[in-house]
């Protein structure tokens, strides 16, 4: 229970023109969590490679629910976007061109974790729907054979039966960041002015400080998560249903039931994680 861990958190995305199944990483980020004294660590890993990659990331509402999937062309070298256009395609000589610029990051991944790994001896790893994130720092030489991965998204849909958004847990917790200050509903930590500089929304960093909140508000004050992650649902559920009913249409399939009995037995039975 005692014990510091990591949070780890990847954007990535396919080549703009090429391969649907090819994934290239277009940043790291790696925060490191300090529980004796609640020191937050912050190392960044950013592909400079000249090469677009197509960013997916979701629109969502005010309660964090999904309204779309959004698609744009970043560049990584530059960060600079632009619209994405589904028709374009890379001719072969373009694409040996984007494959020779990311040549390099599998070592360049692998240096950077290997030396982010070692220098704060982690052992645990917490991530969300990290296996894709975990795939793709294999894949460059990363090894986490002696690691401990927890990934939270996977343990709360085993809890809960309900598959949630780090956009909808965002909102369970209030997360904001204030400052040099991360907080939440029910805890506060301080950053440094340098790393709170580099948390900026859409990146990994902005994802790795809030699934640290999340995560932490998850374990430290369970059954009060647990009942506001079940309140954030029935707004969800009654906007759904009261639009239904304003197109005429079927009314929405309620999502489980939370909180009450059913959450306390999961609080007295859950084990310390970390």
């Amino acid at each position: 229970m005692n014990q510091d861990f990591a949070i780890l958190e990847l954007k990535y995305g396919n080549i703009y023109g090429g391969f649907p199944n090819f994934f290239a990483v277009a940043e790291i980020s790696l925060l490191v969590f300090e529980r004796r004294t609640n020191k937050i660590f912050l190392e960044t890993f950013i592909n400079t490679a000249d090469v677009d990659y197509v960013s997916v990331y979701s629109k969502t509402d005010d309660l964090g629910h999904t309204i779309s999937r959004e698609r744009e062309v970043v560049n990584m070298r530059t960060g600079r976007p632009r619209p994405y256009n589904e028709e374009f395609q890379h001719d072969e000589q373009g694409l040996r061109w984007a494959f020779r610029n990311l040549r390099p990051v599998h070592m360049n991944v692998k240096r950077f974790m290997w030396g982010a790994m070692r220098k704060y001896r982690v052992q645990t790893l917490v991530v969300f729907d990290g296996r894709r994130d975990i795939f793709l720092c294999e894949k460059a030489g990363v090894e986490f054979y002696n690691t401990n991965i927890f990934d939270l998204q996977k343990a709360l849909n085993k809890e809960t039966d309900y598959l949630f958004s780090l956009n909808k847990l965002s909102k369970v917790i209030n997360f904001r960041l204030d400052g040099s200050y991360l907080r939440s509903n029910n805890l506060e930590y301080w950053l440094h002015p340098i790393a709170a500089k580099q948390i900026i929304p859409g990146t990994a960093g902005w994802d790795a400080v809030r699934l640290l909140m999340v995560h932490n508000e998850y374990e430290m004050h369970h059954q009060d998560f647990i009942m506001k992650a079940a309140l954030l649902l029935n707004k969800i559920q009654k906007r759904k249903e009261e639009k239904a009913l304003a197109a005429g249409e079927e009314l929405p399939k309620a999502p489980p039931a939370m909180g009450g009995d059913k959450g306390k037995k999961k609080e007295e039975k859950k084990p310390g994680k970390i």
